[in-house]
């Protein structure tokens, strides 16, 4: 899709901040600034280069301040928030365009003087090419100053103030790394500036960092005569041997295209999604494959979030062997049957306290087996798999084992290990301890998926069919009857009846664990209580504890974080279960659609043709949390499969 705005959406520097572009490299490196060219948060930035795939990632340059002179006359047409009024840069009063399509592009226009400025990142190295276009009919002649703010600062942190930064020739160096520089204009060194008091909204609503600080240590300029065109590139990198900039737009279009091309989606959204789901695929160092992001600026790769956002982002776009490198990854690090949630980096060992990645990587292992009949990698997968089923009998870390009546416990004192898994301190807002619905749905199909997939295992001594049916016949305890829905955990706690979203998953997946009858109600209960045209609220609005509004300070949000707020990505599960009650008829198919509709005008706000995490409960209309994530457009990239079938 090609996205594009105009002056009345920036009327004001803080309306213009409110949505951002997004490219990533296939290193975990990337680029983000909002239309106006301005960075509304400490993780946005021109280039953030990734100096070991995909999270040791370093902010290099943050920003650019560009000049305009016309004679004596000096007009900032960059913009910026910074917290004294004097040092204001209100470059959105001049521009006139914004486009987004493959990359961005801005346009300005001051006293006859039009300018277009163009950034590309390039894909699988830490490069970033900024080019102009300057067209002259002032009746006098002008130059363009392009000074680049640095930072080479890791990642959500700032420069020193004493931090020293070297030029030499076309490289620069500071705090361990380098940065190299090729442009076609004049590149000239300044003495070291300090820059104070960078305003970022975004972060400073959320009780973020509020104030940056960045370095400018040259400037480039570009002189041209009145009623001439022409145009100049700036490209800055980790390497040495730098691209052009032309062969970076070339190849960044070629990409998208060969991406929408695969996936074969015809709709315009479901195609803009594949290239937005892209984003997200990282390789990993430490494992030499494929990885998915779980969200930007601010999230890692985590077990649960990939095996969630690999059937959209790689099954449904039919990445198949992306898909396969990830689950490959993840079976690498499998440890006394869990799956990591969070990777190791350098010497720091696995995080493992997720009770639903491993029971997720199953269902993985077979969406990817039912597309592609890939036996070999099922086989080389099996052992893995059984061996999660045996620990999760058995019992494993974390409280999570088998009961008696075959239902799975997970969680125990302060541990939370399920999706909703915040902890303040000693507080838990959302206490599922016990047996979390979802997680008993995930349980009953990873059993019966083992029991299909042990055909290719003769020898297999284990009866996953029975222990299935007795799974089954248990769950029959999580019907709340007053309510013609599911309870959420199996505790004895009043969280028990609490009407929350994690019940649609016994619905949407493969193996049904409800009769039709129930299936339809809970799918019915979820719309009405739920559901959203943005995603499903996590908790109903008639509950005591219903928190409206997310925002403020890091408790206030936790506090909210799973008690109503909306989040995106359960609205795959709600529409793949709307549909599969309703017996994928072509009116059903209609009706989704239509609902999908409202998400065009979701991918125009927030970050430009992604979906968010989350927004308000009350009322959604402003993304908030990660600007975007893989989940959410992975779930509903595996809707607009569906409805292609």
């Amino acid at each position: 899709m090609r996205f594009r705005y105009g002056k009345q959406d920036w009327k004001t520097l803080e309306r213009g901040e409110e949505s951002c572009y997004l490219m990533t490299n296939g290193l975990g490196g990337f680029s983000s600034l909002t239309l106006t060219g301005s960075c509304s948060r400490i993780d946005h930035a021109v280039l953030m280069a990734c100096m070991r795939s995909p999270n040791n990632r370093y902010n290099m340059i943050h920003r650019l301040e560009e000049i305009l002179c016309i004679e004596e006359e000096r007009i900032h047409i960059s913009s910026q928030n910074y917290k004294e009024e004097e040092n204001q840069e209100e470059g959105y009063r001049y521009q006139t365009d914004f486009v987004y399509e493959d990359v961005p592009q801005w346009t300005y226009l001051a006293k006859g003087v039009a300018i277009t400025r163009t950034i590309v990142l390039g894909q699988g190295e830490n490069t970033i090419g900024i080019s102009y276009q300057i067209t002259n009919r002032s009746g006098k002649k002008v130059s363009l100053e392009v000074l680049p703010h640095l930072m080479f600062a890791a990642k959500g942190t700032l420069p020193s103030r004493d931090q020293s930064y070297v030029m030499d020739g076309n490289m620069i160096s500071s705090n361990g790394q380098k940065l190299y520089i090729w442009t076609d204009g004049e590149l000239c060194e300044m003495a070291l500036q300090v820059c104070e008091g960078i305003y970022y909204s975004a972060d400073a609503c959320d009780g973020r960092m509020e104030l940056g600080r960045t370095m400018i240590n040259h400037r480039i300029i570009k002189n041209v005569e009145d009623g001439s065109c022409v145009t100049f590139s700036i490209v800055y990198g980790t390497i040495p041997k730098l691209p052009q900039i032309e062969e970076m737009l070339k190849s960044i279009k070629e990409y998208h295209r060969a991406l929408i091309c695969q996936s074969g989606f015809d709709e315009e959204p479901a195609a803009t999604l594949s290239v937005s789901a892209n984003q997200f695929i990282s390789y990993r160092s430490s494992t030499a494959g494929q990885t998915i992001l779980a969200g930007f600026p601010f999230f890692e790769d985590w077990g649960r979030d990939t095996m969630i956002a690999i059937h959209g982002c790689c099954l449904a776009t039919r990445q198949y062997k992306t898909a396969e490198s990830i689950l490959k990854t993840f079976m690498s690090y499998c440890k006394k049957g869990l799956m990591p949630n969070l990777f190791p980096e350098g010497k720091e060992e696995p995080g493992y306290n997720t009770v639903d990645a491993s029971l997720l990587f199953i269902l993985a292992v077979y969406e990817y087996y039912k597309r592609t009949k890939d036996t070999v990698f099922v086989k080389s997968a099996y052992h893995t798999m059984a061996e999660i089923i045996q620990w999760y009998k058995d019992g494993t870390d974390y409280g999570i084992h088998m009961d008696e009546d075959g239902l799975l416990m997970a969680g125990r004192e302060l541990d939370q290990v399920t999706w909703m898994d915040v902890r303040v301190g000693e507080i838990l807002p959302t206490p599922r301890h016990g047996k979390p619905v979802e997680i008993n749905a995930y349980w009953y199909n990873a059993l019966c998926i083992m029991e299909e997939l042990k055909r290719f295992f003769p020898e297999t001594n284990m009866d996953y069919g029975s222990l299935a049916q007795r799974v089954k016949k248990s769950f029959e305890k999580f019907w709340n009857e007053k309510e013609g829905c599911l309870k959420d955990v199996l505790s004895g706690t009043k969280a028990d009846n609490q009407i929350r979203c994690n019940q649609i998953w016994a619905v949407s997946l493969p193996f049904s664990v409800l009769s039709p009858d129930k299936e339809k109600q809970v799918t019915e209960v979820v719309y009405r209580e739920l559901y959203t045209p943005l995603g499903l609220r996590t908790l109903a609005m008639s509950d005591k504890e219903f928190h409206p509004y997310y925002g403020g300070a890091l408790l206030e949000r936790d506090l909210a974080y799973h008690q109503g707020t909306v989040w995106v990505f359960p609205m795959g599960a709600y529409y793949l279960a709307y549909l599969k009650v309703n017996g994928y008829s072509e009116e059903a198919k209609e009706c989704v659609r239509r609902q999908l509709d409202s998400l065009e005008s979701a991918l125009r706000e927030g970050c430009i043709g992604q979906l968010p995490e989350i927004y308000d409960g009350e009322n959604p209309v402003s993304s908030k949390g990660c600007f975007a994530q893989a989940w959410s457009v992975g779930e509903v990239l595996r809707v607009y499969d569906a409805l292609r079938e």
